[in-house]
């Protein structure tokens, strides 16, 4: 799998270690930063990261912060990504089973690397069940995307 990565200087100390686990499993993987611990803005390497997986150049998202609720934040507002906040292993592969997730938060302060390992490989093993009220429910998201920028560029139905 191609797999985009990056994180803020708080996620530095965790983004190296999992993506040396990444490559040891055989992913590509592209670091978008940060590359140390001075200080970055995540929205800015959220959106390198998620403009890699709308383009599909990449076949997931992986963004790590302090607590990767920002990262979240960031991420769910490019249009085409649903980001999801995990810290434990039935969410990683759940939000990608049922909400088609591409790109995958997590938060350096909040687990460590045993749990990040076990999370990124639940939500890399993931694939999206096409039971029909999942496809309804992805679409609707995909709509309310669509509508909001509609909204936003003052276009009237």
């Amino acid at each position: 799998m191609k797999i985009s990565i990056g994180g803020d200087h708080c996620g530095f100390p965790l983004k190296g270690p999992i993506i040396e686990m990444l490559k040891e499993w055989g992913h590509e993987v592209t670091d978008h930063g940060a590359f140390d611990t001075q200080p970055v803005d995540f929205p800015d390497v959220a959106h390198a990261v998620c403009g890699q997986v709308r383009r599909g150049e990449a076949d997931r998202g992986i963004m790590v912060c302090g607590t990767g609720v920002g990262a979240s934040i960031a991420a769910n507002k490019i249009p085409g990504i649903r980001a999801a906040l995990c810290h434990d292993v039935h969410c990683a592969h759940q939000c990608v089973e049922h909400d088609d997730t591409n790109v995958l938060c997590v938060g350096a302060w909040i687990i460590g690397i045993k749990t990040a390992e076990e999370v990124v490989r639940h939500f890399l093993d993931a694939r999206f069940d096409p039971d029909p009220a999942f496809v309804r429910r992805v679409a609707k998201l995909a709509e309310m995307e669509k509508q909001a920028a509609r909204e936003l560029l003052g276009i009237k139905d």
